[in-house]
C-alpha cells in the first residue's frame, strides 16, 4: 500500500514541500556520486554521531567544519539508499503541502526542520556514546504526519494497492496510514530499547526513536505555529 495523494485542496502552492523534496534527492544524487570512502567521509561530516554530538555538548572539540549541532539539520538531507529516499519523499509529497498552506511558507519551514532535529535529538538520547550515523528526513516528515492527524482526522488519501498481478486504488482514511506507521514505530521503538538495555555491542537499523519523536513533536508544534488558525473552504 503506497499513498499517492490525499483530497484536501489548498490555497496556495506548496512551493517548500517541493524544494525540500528536490534539495533531498540532489543531495541523493551527490551521494550515490561517491566513491565508498568518500561516502563514508560525507555522512561522518554532515549526518549525526551521537558521540560526537555528546561530545560536543560536554565541550569536547571534534575537530569538525561542520559543528555537531549543526548535523541536527544537516543530516535530514541524507538518506541511506532509493528505498529510504523514496518513501520519505512519498510521505512529504502526500502529506506535506496541506501542512505548508495551513501554517504559510516561513512557518513550514521552521516547523519541519525542528521538527527533523527535535527528532534526531530524541534518537540521541536514546544512543548517546553511539558510532552509528544518523541521518534522513523520517523525523522531519514523522513531524507532518503529526501535524496532519489532528488537523485532518477525517481525510482520505488515494492510495496504491497491489493484489498479486492486480494493481489498483483505493481511498483509505489518513488516520489509518498514519495510526499504523505510528504503531509500527512505537513497538519497534520499545524493541530496540529492551535490545539496547540487554546489549553491549552497537547495532544499526532504522532510528525509530526519531520517528516517534518527530511525531510527537509535530503534534505539538503544529498547533503553536498556527496549525488551526486558518479556516478551511
Amino acid at each position: 500500500m503506497f499513498p499517492l495523494y490525499d483530497e484536501n485542496p489548498t490555497r496556495i502552492t506548496p512551493y517548500l514541500t517541493y524544494g525540500l523534496i528536490g534539495m533531498n534527492v540532489l543531495v541523493f544524487l551527490h551521494e550515490i556520486s561517491l566513491s565508498e570512502r568518500q561516502l563514508e567521509q560525507f555522512f561522518e561530516l554532515y549526518a549525526v554521531i551521537p558521540r560526537e554530538l555528546s561530545a560536543s555538548f560536554s565541550g569536547i572539540p571534534i575537530n569538525q567544519p561542520v559543528p555537531e549541532w549543526a548535523t541536527l539539520f544537516t543530516s535530514q538531507f541524507l538518506h541511506g539508499g532509493w528505498w529510504h529516499l523514496i518513501s520519505n519523499m512519498l510521505y512529504l509529497w502526500v502529506f506535506g503541502n496541506n501542512i505548508e498552506d495551513r501554517l504559510g511558507h516561513f512557518k513550514y519551514l521552521i516547523f519541519y526542520l525542528s521538527c527533523g532535529a527535535l527528532a534526531a535529538m530524541c534518537q540521541w538520547l536514546i544512543g548517546m556514546n553511539s558510532a552509528i550515523p544518523s541521518l534522513g528526513a523520517s523525523g522531519a516528515i514523522s513531524g507532518i504526519l503529526g501535524a496532519y492527524i489532528i488537523r485532518f482526522p477525517q481525510a482520505t488519501v488515494v492510495s496504491l494497492i497491489f493484489l498479486f498481478f492486480f494493481v489498483t486504488t483505493i481511498r483509505i482514511p489518513a488516520l489509518w496510514i498514519i495510526g499504523i506507521f505510528f504503531v509500527q514505530n512505537v513497538i519497534s521503538g520499545l524493541t530496540s530499547l529492551q535490545q539496547a538495555a540487554r546489549m553491549t555491542v552497537e547495532t544499526g537499523g532504522v532510528a525509530y526513536w526519531a520517528h516517534i519523536g518527530g511525531f510527537v513533536f509535530g503534534v505539538i508544534l503544529g498547533p503553536l505555529l498556527g496549525l488551526f488558525k486558518r479556516d478551511d473552504y
